[in-house]
């Protein structure tokens, strides 16, 4: 039987959290599969093992030297991989190779047609740059992804979408020149939340002007905002035309997350993501690589990441 949807998930990436109380525990996968075995999604979709990114893989996006420097201090186990926010803790660049391979493990099923949609909730780690570490991420599976796609694909045209409450500045300001990376990033506004990034008026340098697509949120936005500017994300893609679509849905823009002030409910990423089936569908053979990204409160990440992943089990209807 194929299924449509290939879910990552185990040991391996379970290890990505940091200990001692961080917001980014190891406990976060768990606290999304006991909701989607609750809802018996893993039924419907092929759930995979991760696998380790090669060096060589990981340095398409990351420089040698910060790929280098995470392996030594993976291997002493303590320091900050950036300037306070990511700790080091043994393993932690396995852990991460981790990430980016499954990343890569499922581009790779989509690219050769064993399936449409993949979904890895540990994943997402937008706000790594080419030669750092930054907000709990250490190596940045979205714009190896995104590299991916380019060098070994040939794909081109690719829409990076991003509904977490932050601003995934590792990927916009990488690729800010980038005609062909089409990006919606829909976040709290900068000037109260961290990474600061994301204003309206960021909207692509050069050939790539007006191909980019920053909505900042006011605090205290719910769904009935997220809808309404959800509409001009949808605008913004169809103009585009995607080839291929990666999604970062990050949860901690749903009311009650500890370290943000939205307030959506998981109805904001179902809409999100049935929408996004429907524009593959439309524009990019179905193909989409889906990441959970943020989230701190456990029962919103499990209830928004499975409302992404039942939508994608749909994604053929949409």
């Amino acid at each position: 039987m194929r299924h449509e949807v290939s879910l990552y998930v185990g040991e391996a990436l379970g290890k990505y959290g940091f200990p001692g109380g961080h917001p980014f525990g190891p406990d976060r996968q768990d606290a999304f599969l006991k909701e989607a075995l609750k809802q018996k999604l893993d039924s419907e979709v092929l759930v995979c093992e991760s696998r380790a990114a090669a060096r060589e893989e990981i340095e398409r996006f990351h420089t040698p030297e910060h790929v280098e420097r995470v392996a030594t201090l993976s291997e002493i186990g303590a320091g900050y991989i950036d300037y306070g926010d990511t700790p080091a803790y043994p393993g932690v660049f396995e852990a991460s190779s981790a990430v980016v391979g499954s990343a890569l493990a499922g581009l790779e099923r989509v690219m050769s047609g064993e399936c449409l949609r993949t979904f890895q909730p540990i994943g997402g780690l937008h706000h790594a740059r080419r030669g750092t570490a930054a907000g709990f991420c250490v190596f940045n599976d979205c714009s190896v992804v995104v590299d991916t796609l380019r060098k070994k694909y040939g794909v081109r045209r690719i829409a990076y979408v991003d509904i977490d409450v932050h601003h995934g500045d590792g990927v916009f300001y990488p690729f800010e020149y980038d005609p062909d990376v089409i990006v919606v990033d829909i976040h709290e506004d900068g000037n109260y939340l961290y990474p600061g990034t994301g204003h309206a008026y960021e909207t692509g340098k050069g050939e790539a002007e007006g191909r980019k697509l920053n909505i900042p949120m006011e605090p205290g936005a719910g769904d009935k905002e997220f809808f309404k500017q959800w509409e001009r994300a949808v605008d913004h893609l169809t103009r585009h035309r995607p080839e291929f679509i990666v999604l970062q849905c990050g949860a901690d823009s749903l009311a009650g997350d500890p370290l943000a002030h939205l307030r959506y409910t998981p109805a904001a990423h179902a809409r999100a993501a049935k929408s996004l089936c429907r524009l593959a569908n439309e524009m990019a053979q179905g193909r989409i690589v889906g990441f959970g990204g943020g989230g701190y409160h456990r029962g919103n990440l499990a209830a928004a990441w499975c409302a992404v992943l039942r939508e994608f089990i749909r994604g053929s209807e949409s």
